[in-house]
């Protein structure tokens, strides 16, 4: 098959970024060759990215370097700004006839909030797109060899978060229905309450034995994968960040599909 049964980038029938709009897009869990084609797209045609924290220098250095590159990151524990001055600023941006590209680790709409800001952009009249991206609970979860489903263990998988608005273990889970609403659960943002999560969910009926996994910085070079239990959760130390943690009997497939090996590591496009 020859280079004219491809399609370039260059002439394909993208959305026109206007200026003027906002385009909220997931960077995926890490590499940047997890990033779909449209958001590489959009890369090539913002005038200026706001991003957050966990979107890697590697992803930002697609850009062209004319771009203006905000830096808005949210970490736990570290100074951050406020979600309402964010949205405000992508406001302000459109405003000013920006092509504003609000790129944000994993999917927007997985916990990234994306959801609040896009709802601030409907109260200012500006127009937007949303670019899903892979994230870090389906496709981290890959490059750990940890398959999120799988006939032989689970029909079903939900998805917590460890902290809400307040930076707190979330006040409104009902954990007796989160613990038996499915075989696995995937977690976000749960290490730093991991030990108050595990006993909620002890208490709630989950097993002491059942495997638990914590994948830091997902589908990166550094990936670093902790295998241990949810009765040993509080015993955990020094797990570095982002990380996602799953509990559930899928983790018995990393024996096997642990493919993202130490040599793969080095490249860093996934």
């Amino acid at each position: 098959m020859n280079e004219a049964h491809f399609a370039r980038l260059d002439t394909a029938d993208f959305p026109v970024f206007e200026p003027g709009t906002v385009w909220l897009v997931g960077a995926g869990p890490g590499g940047p060759g997890l990033l779909t084609v449209l958001a590489f797209y959009a890369l090539g045609q913002a005038d200026v990215i706001v991003h957050d924290a966990l979107v890697s220098p590697d992803i930002l250095a697609l850009a062209p370097p004319h771009v203006e590159r905000i830096h808005a990151g949210k970490r736990g524990g570290k100074p951050s700004p406020k979600q309402t001055d964010i949205t405000l600023r992508l406001i302000e941006l459109a405003q000013a006839g920006k092509r504003v590209l609000r790129l944000k680790g994993g999917d927007p709409f997985m916990f990234g909030r994306g959801g609040e800001e896009a709802e601030g952009l409907v109260r200012a009249g500006i127009a937007f797109r949303i670019v899903p991206g892979i994230s870090s609970g389906l496709g981290g979860l890959a490059y750990a060899g940890l398959p999120i489903t799988h006939r032989d263990t689970n029909h079903a998988v939900l998805f917590l978060t460890g902290h809400d608005e307040t930076g707190t273990v979330p006040s409104a889970v009902n954990w007796p229905a989160v613990a038996g609403a499915a075989p696995v659960i995937v977690m976000f943002m749960a290490v730093k309450h991991l030990p108050l999560i595990a006993a909620n969910l002890l208490a709630a009926g989950r097993g002491p034995d059942e495997a638990l996994t914590l994948v830091s910085r997902a589908a990166t070079p550094q990936q670093h994968v902790v295998e241990t239990t949810l009765g040993a959760a509080d015993t955990l130390a020094d797990v570095p960040t982002p990380a996602i943690v799953v509990l559930g009997p899928v983790a018995r497939y990393r024996n096997s599909l642990d493919w993202y090996v130490t040599e793969a590591r080095k490249h860093v496009f996934g």
